[in-house]
């Protein structure tokens, strides 16, 4: 799996609200919804969300701030439609990877490459459901909060798996499954760069590096 694929219902929605990078254009110019919603999205994204105005994120859909409120009643509900969606299809996409047949190594080095991959490649969603989920309202940040600990969870479950069965030698399990996430999720931060433009390339040296976080050394 990787980030371009559609693998279920939360990757189709993604898709067809035009967010996912490689969606076909018409996503955006045949839908208001769903050109405020990647207007939004690139706005967070440069000017983070307190630098963005409902009337700024209207402008950059070539729309008016009063049409604008038929289909949004804020840029809260933006944000929290984003970091959902960014959020469910990231978890569907790395759930697929982490349910490849074989042991612990085999499914936790399918889960990094999806994971990297899919930050890699939806950087400008990924950065926004990052670091600009803060400004959600306390509500709003629970719901999503659900979706970032099923991500959690399944990353954790192949690391306690790997080490029930002794294929791994983790002594810390949970500080060991943020690390890994953490990775994967930080690389929105810089990606590309200079030096690292290749999402393959970089999921496959996250990979690894995660190899060596959790092998068994004689």
């Amino acid at each position: 799996m990787t980030g371009t694929q559609i693998v279920g219902e939360a990757s189709r929605e993604y898709w067809l609200t035009g967010l996912h990078p490689d969606s076909p254009p018409t996503t955006t110019r045949d839908n208001a919804a769903n050109r405020l919603l990647a207007a939004a999205r690139d706005a967070f994204f440069e000017d983070g969300y307190q630098g963005t105005t409902t009337r700024a994120i209207a402008k950059r859909a070539g729309m008016s701030p009063a049409a604008m409120y038929i289909h949004y009643a804020s840029k809260q509900e933006m944000l929290l439609k984003i970091c959902l969606l960014g959020h469910r299809a990231c978890y569907e996409s790395l759930l697929a990877a982490a349910s490849v047949q074989g042991g612990a190594m085999k499914r936790l080095r399918s889960a990094v490459f999806d994971f990297t991959a899919w930050h890699a490649h939806n950087h400008v969603i990924g950065r926004v459901v990052q670091y600009e989920l803060r400004f959600l309202d306390e509500d709003n940040f629970a719901e999503v909060a659900q979706v970032r600990r099923d991500i959690h969870e399944v990353v954790e479950s192949i690391v306690r798996e790997g080490v029930r069965t002794g294929a791994f030698a983790v002594s810390n399990v949970p500080a060991t499954t943020l690390a890994i996430l953490s990775l994967s999720i930080d690389s929105v931060r810089w990606f590309p760069s200079h030096s690292v433009s290749n999402e393959e390339e970089l999921a496959a040296h996250y990979v690894a590096l995660v190899d060596r976080m959790v092998a068994v050394t004689t």
